[in-house]
């Protein structure tokens, strides 16, 4: 079975009979960030609606963009609502709204921090008042919640027939801290483009660093990235490979623009001139579209994600840069674990600087060795291309199922 059509049955798990006369998708909704909203989340919403509309394409589409505090954006055609993310009423109107005309499956984009309320709970607010099956892609899975986040979690799971998630790890918390059965939970990678493994020289040219060896870390600027290991391991890389610029791609998160300004941009820009290595540094301090983001991460020799704590369940840019067939050294939070394992990459102590200029300073010195890690990456991520993972979902039993045959009758308690 494929998306290839329109008329994909809404399937319930134990049941073949069952699936056999389940309701058919003719309306479906997405809810989540949506571009121009300058985030990861916002991105991966637009491309998982663009892979669900065109796997079916018969189907009509609601899609719900949450607004922060800061107002609402200038959005595209296809978003037909907005929710203010501290109305809580607003929930309730999109629940009648989206039950009224006849919506078949919600598809939900999961992370705390969008929605209103305690750890996010207006969100549930809206879904429990929904007659149509919801399925939930969870971007955090915490193994350790705060009270609020745990009444959430529970809730969430209680009216979600089935919680995706981007990591085997993600799986195993879902199973053993919110005991979720496994019929609940799919395993789906996150979505990521598909393009010919290339020669990195012809990009350089195009972003002014043709001739050099280049790192490049992508995403928006905050501190918890750690890219102040990287910088301070560039003294040592630059002793092995003088040719060297390290790209910082993104701008400063817009919530760190609003309390403190460029402050943490300047602060890096200090380390880097202290240091001595300010030449070699390129800021480019702006949020990428998906064709110039992928083209910089072509002229890239190896990538870097030197995040500071573990509990980074999936990230997106780590999906981008494998699935270009890139080099990757990063630190050991949980999808870099799990995704470079078996030589797909290399993993360093966090904020380990010393560890991370040997590995990328036998890297950059070595064509052999790249050529041969990009390989390995480029197969490893082939099931995380967008096509892939819409052929995943709808393969996979169950995606949808039935409100009545899938959801717990009584809420689960999290110990």
């Amino acid at each position: 079975m494929t998306f290839e059509l329109a008329d994909v049955a809404v399937v319930a798990p134990q049941s073949s009979q069952r699936a056999q006369s389940a309701p058919k998708i003719r309306r479906a909704a997405i809810m989540g960030n949506f571009p121009p909203r300058m985030c990861g989340l916002a991105t991966f919403t637009r491309d998982m609606y663009a892979c669900l509309s065109r796997a079916l394409p018969k189907a009509g589409w609601r899609v719900v963009a949450m607004n922060d505090p800061n107002g609402a954006y200038d959005y595209p055609d296809v978003v037909t609502d907005q929710i203010a993310q501290n109305d809580p009423e607003a929930y309730r109107r999109l629940a009648a709204s989206l039950n009224a005309d006849g919506i078949d499956v919600m598809f939900v984009q999961h992370e705390f921090g969008i929605f209103g309320g305690p750890a996010g709970e207006y969100l549930i607010e809206c879904l429990e008042r929904l007659n149509m099956p919801v399925v939930t892609t969870l971007h955090t899975v915490l193994e350790t919640p705060n009270d609020d986040q745990k009444r959430v979690m529970a809730a969430l799971i209680r009216v979600s027939s089935t919680l995706i998630t981007m990591a085997e790890r993600g799986a195993k918390i879902l199973r053993e801290v919110y005991k979720v059965p496994d019929a609940q939970i799919l395993v789906v990678p996150h979505g990521a483009p598909s393009r010919p493994l290339g020669d990195t020289e012809r990009f350089k040219e195009v972003f002014g660093v043709g001739g050099q060896k280049t790192l490049m870390t992508f995403g928006l600027l905050s501190p918890n990235k750690g890219i102040e290991t990287i910088i301070k391991a560039l003294p040592d890389i630059l002793d092995s490979t003088p040719d060297l610029s390290y790209l910082i791609v993104g701008a400063t998160h817009p919530h760190l623009v609003a309390s403190q300004g460029e402050a943490y941009r300047d602060s890096l820009m200090d380390m880097a001139r202290q240091l001595g290595v300010e030449d070699h540094i390129v800021f480019v301090n702006r949020f990428m579209d998906d064709a110039e983001l992928i083209d910089i991460l072509q002229a890239t020799d190896i990538y870097v994600t030197p995040y500071l704590t573990e509990t980074q369940i999936t990230s997106g840019t780590l999906s981008y840069a494998l699935a270009l067939g890139r080099p990757v050294v990063s630190t050991p939070y949980w999808h870099a674990a799990e995704a470079l394992a078996d030589g797909v990459g290399i993993i360093c102590p966090f904020e380990d600087s010393a560890a991370f200029a040997h590995e990328i300073s036998n890297l950059l010195t070595s064509d052999e060795h790249r050529a041969a890690m990009s390989q390995r990456a480029y197969d490893y991520a082939r099931p995380s291309r967008w096509s892939a993972v819409a052929n995943s979902m709808s393969t996979a039993p169950p995606l949808i199922s039935t409100r009545e045959t899938s959801r717990p009758e009584t809420s689960r308690e999290v110990p």
